[in-house]
């Protein structure tokens, strides 16, 4: 019994180190500050257009989002999905970049090993990839591994904090975009 309660005891430690030792680096909410990428000429280009658009959690238990948008998606052309172009698709397919699952940290080798879930490319889902990051006060930025193209992606972040965003400026009510005809109600 003795035994048991010790094993409990170094289970939880641990985990709380681990919770810690992320907590000290990554945890927390990160706004794209730029998508780039590093091309084989040296030079650095947007991949996702002029003020992409993006945030990134990373929880104290090891589960992540990332999401990466262009700033300049087209709308479909119909609200009907069925009638949508497959140009269309390819449009909004291209224009971003999505996944969540688990992930850990390595401070030492300054790597972030993302074991993905589900992404917007479907070749990633149930897949682990590795990005070597660096941390430097508020920004965190990573690096994709080598695309076809002979490109290197580049994630730029910068953390946010909870003084980020006055209350003044809260996000509006359900009500409030129904009255501007941002969003309609489902059919029942």
């Amino acid at each position: 019994m003795k035994y048991k309660h010790l094993l409990f005891l170094t289970i939880l430690w641990s985990g709380a180190l681990t919770a810690a030792a992320q907590s000290d680096s990554i945890v927390g909410t990160w706004a794209l500050t730029a998508a780039d990428k590093l091309l084989p000429d040296g030079t650095r280009a947007s991949d996702f257009g002029a003020n992409p658009h993006g945030l990134v959690i990373f929880t104290a238990d090891g589960h992540y989002s990332v999401e990466i948008y262009r700033a300049d998606r087209a709308k479909f052309s119909s609200d009907d999905q069925a009638k949508v172009s497959t140009e269309q698709y390819k449009d909004a397919a291209l224009s971003m970049s999505v996944h969540f699952g688990r992930y850990t940290v390595d401070p030492a080798k300054h790597a972030i090993r993302f074991q993905i879930d589900r992404a917007s490319w479907p070749n990633w889902d149930d897949t682990v990839q590795i990005r070597t990051y660096e941390l430097k006060g508020d920004e965190l930025s990573w690096k994709v591994a080598r695309s076809p193209d002979g490109s290197i992606p580049i994630t730029v972040l910068r953390r946010v904090s909870p003084g980020d965003q006055p209350m003044s400026t809260r996000p509006p009510t359900f009500e409030e975009h129904s009255k501007e005809g941002k969003t309609r109600a489902p059919d029942l």
